[in-house]
């Protein structure tokens, strides 16, 4: 396949993603205020880029993959940390650079998202576009514990084949803006299945008030995770109406949970390390609203960050902290979002066949409605 002609199906891709449906366009009813994006870019700073690859190659494999990047202050992540924490719920999967957000209370730079196989690549290929774009720090060093996330595509995608390289990781670093997020098979969620469902990228955002102040949080997901069996939106056990074109077999051996999901989280509010890390834990909550048990075989990992505080790591640092009996709304909030985003993932991916003629079908919107609207769950 000709350079040329992948770009064009990139692009293609990505403007029918752009056009994709979203949860509330179906009527499906969420708690909370989201903003006006309904999206993680509503907290302010935040971008988010994609770069996805779907191709056949020569020799009869299907690539379907990519790399997702969220730069927490945007082009100033490149020298600006901010405040983090990480939690695994099930941590059957890998998230590098957490021991050192653990130890620091600091993310400093993107965190990136893709398939299992390529960790390592989009790691080494992040370190290599700091250092390109960005001086030394504070210290005179140029150097990075870049965090990467991964799912398994392994389903739909020639995940042995180790597509993903430098260029696509560049590219969807600086591709990354504010705005509209493209959801579904897009960038390192290409690939992904959650429910036995075609999934993918997805995000969502609340408004809260605490404090006498407003302040955001925002979510996005990379979901690969769940039976079908389990599968609950808006507290309808749809999963076990919904029963065609499941990924696996009554039977088959295969046929446990074995995926993964990971949720980024971001807030403006002014909250220390200590305190993203409890709100991190709380997408747990918006993922067991799905369905979810965090099988053995998942990895549930979590990274939490907010902008609302300097974080430099030189002189005396004045920050702010709301006290932790103001930290419900942004409890509530993560809940909410956690599980709009993975709904959202759903609604926005479309079906896809992949390696070895594997297939995935997105979730029926009719026949969701249907159930919805039988449990008296579907807005009017």
């Amino acid at each position: 396949m000709t350079e040329r002609l992948l770009i064009a199906i990139l692009l293609a891709t990505v403007a029918m993603s752009s056009l994709a449906q979203r949860a509330r366009d179906l009527g499906i009813q969420f708690d909370g205020i989201p903003g006006p994006l309904n999206a993680i870019t509503d907290v302010p700073g935040v971008t988010v880029g994609h770069s996805t690859l779907i191709a056949d190659t020569a020799d009869g494999h299907a690539v379907r993959t990519g790399v997702t990047a969220i730069l927490p202050r945007g082009e100033a992540s490149l020298m600006e940390p901010v405040m983090a924490a990480t939690f695994a719920l099930n941590g059957n999967g890998e998230m590098t650079g957490s021991a050192w957000v653990e130890e620091s209370g600091l993310l400093e730079g993107p965190v990136m998202l893709t398939n299992t196989h390529s960790v390592g690549t989009v790691r080494d290929a992040t370190i290599a576009w700091r250092i390109r774009s960005a001086g030394p720090d504070a210290s005179g060093y140029s150097w990075s514990l870049p965090l990467v996330a991964e799912t398994w595509d392994g389903h739909l995608n020639d995940i042995n084949g180790f597509h993903v390289q430098a260029q696509q990781v560049e590219a969807a670093l600086e591709s990354a803006t504010g705005g509209v997020v493209t959801e579904g098979n897009i960038g390192g969620g290409t690939g992904m299945i959650c429910y036995e469902y075609k999934c993918g990228i997805g995000t969502a955002s609340r408004i809260v008030n605490t404090l006498g102040g407003n302040y955001t949080v925002g979510v996005l997901v990379q979901a690969n995770y769940g039976m079908r069996d389990n599968l609950s939106i808006s507290g309808v056990p749809v999963g076990r109406h919904m029963r065609e074109h499941r990924v696996y077999s009554e039977t088959d051996p295969q046929a446990s949970e074995s995926g993964s999901i990971i949720i980024v989280v971001a807030t403006d509010a002014p909250v220390l390390p200590h305190q993203l890390k409890r709100m991190a834990k709380r997408a747990s909550l918006g993922l067991g609203r799905m369905g979810s048990i965090a099988g053995n075989g998942s990895g549930d990992i979590f990274i939490s960050f907010g902008t609302g505080n300097p974080a430099g790591q030189t002189g005396l640092q004045q920050v702010k902290m709301l006290g932790n009996e103001h930290m419900d709304p942004l409890f509530g909030a993560v809940v909410q979002a956690s599980e709009e985003a993975i709904v959202n993932a759903m609604i926005a991916a479309k079906d896809m066949v992949g390696e070895g003629g594997h297939y995935a079908k997105a979730i029926p919107h009719d026949q969701l409605k249907y159930w919805l609207e039988h449990y008296l769950r579907l807005a009017k």
